[in-house]
């Protein structure tokens, strides 16, 4: 039987990507806190023999129709960005997928009311929400197998914890020990091009707005103290803030790990930062003793 070992909501911005003196240039002369928290969480996670598969939820992948898992043996290429090419240009990543996790989860879709497709199209494009973390937590552990899942862009909360749940007991059913990453931001609203450059630095100051920042700083310390029910009863206010990807990156991740029912408290990996104008931060939810609640068992039909 399967398990979560471990979930993190995980910051992939760009500037991680770039090198150490372009970054402190940008930041009044200090680096990103992200980069040395993807460096902990390498050396205390990840570079250790007690998982087998991460599953990113990708927030930068964005499908219409259904939920798609990557299917693929085996993806390697290289990566630009089209969003950013200048700072990610030819970007090279190798690494094995899990075409036999990507079926179970797709099998478990309709039984939760939702649409889930694992395709393995050698062409299927590859997102910097999934590259950026494979390159500081996967890059040189090629016996790791690596997942992205896409965000539905027409998906409600309710869509997004259906999917996890189809997640959760897809890794159940698998004999896999599985790391959850949430790839994305919390509020995600970018300052203006004209003004933009003026709000490059890390200080969460330049969060774009009061409300958005202290709606942040709210959800941090709900994820610290380990309260994942009132993180998913206050989503509709949230919302109001505009979390990258609806929030769908954790709103599955939570379904996988049981919702209200989770009481797992996060570990800050990084300070809380601005990336102009949206909340970017690290925390990590290790396992709990006894494990991470299960999937809510519930059948559920898809209209």
């Amino acid at each position: 039987m399967g398990e979560v070992v471990g979930a993190g909501l995980i910051a992939h911005v760009p500037t991680i990507m770039l090198p150490k003196e372009v970054r402190m240039e940008l930041n009044e002369g200090k680096d990103s806190t992200l980069v040395e928290g993807l460096e902990r969480l390498r050396k205390d996670y990840f570079e250790n023999d007690d998982y087998d598969t991460v599953v990113v939820l990708d927030s930068h992948w964005a499908t219409t129709v259904e939920f798609v898992v990557t299917a693929h043996e085996r993806r390697h290429g290289k990566f630009t960005s089209e969003e950013l090419p200048r700072g990610m240009s030819g970007v090279p990543y190798d690494f094995i997928g899990d075409p036999e996790l990507a079926k179970l989860m797709g099998e478990q879709a309709e039984k939760n009311g939702t649409w889930i497709t694992p395709i393995d199209d050698e062409y299927l494009p590859i997102m910097y929400a999934t590259i950026n973390l494979w390159e500081y937590l996967g890059k040189g552990l090629p016996d790791k197998k690596w997942v992205s899942v896409s965000i539905c862009q027409t998906a409600t909360d309710e869509d997004f914890l259906r999917a996890g749940r189809a997640i959760g007991e897809a890794i159940a059913k698998s004999d896999r020990r599985v790391i959850l990453l949430a790839s994305g931001a919390l509020s995600h609203t970018f300052y203006k091009l004209r003004d933009l450059r003026k709000h490059e630095m890390a200080d969460p100051s330049h969060i774009f707005s009061d409300a958005a920042r202290a709606a942040d700083y709210e959800r941090l310390d709900w994820f610290k103290a380990g309260d994942h029910a009132q993180v998913l009863e206050t989503m509709p206010a949230f919302q109001k803030v505009r979390p990258e990807a609806m929030f769908g990156h954790w709103l599955m991740t939570a379904g996988a790990i049981g919702e209200e029912a989770c009481t797992a408290p996060g570990v800050m990996y990084s300070e809380y930062e601005n990336s102009i104008g949206t909340g970017q931060v690290h925390v990590w939810f290790p396992k709990p003793e006894g494990g991470f609640p299960a999937a809510k068992d519930v059948v559920l039909s898809r209209d």
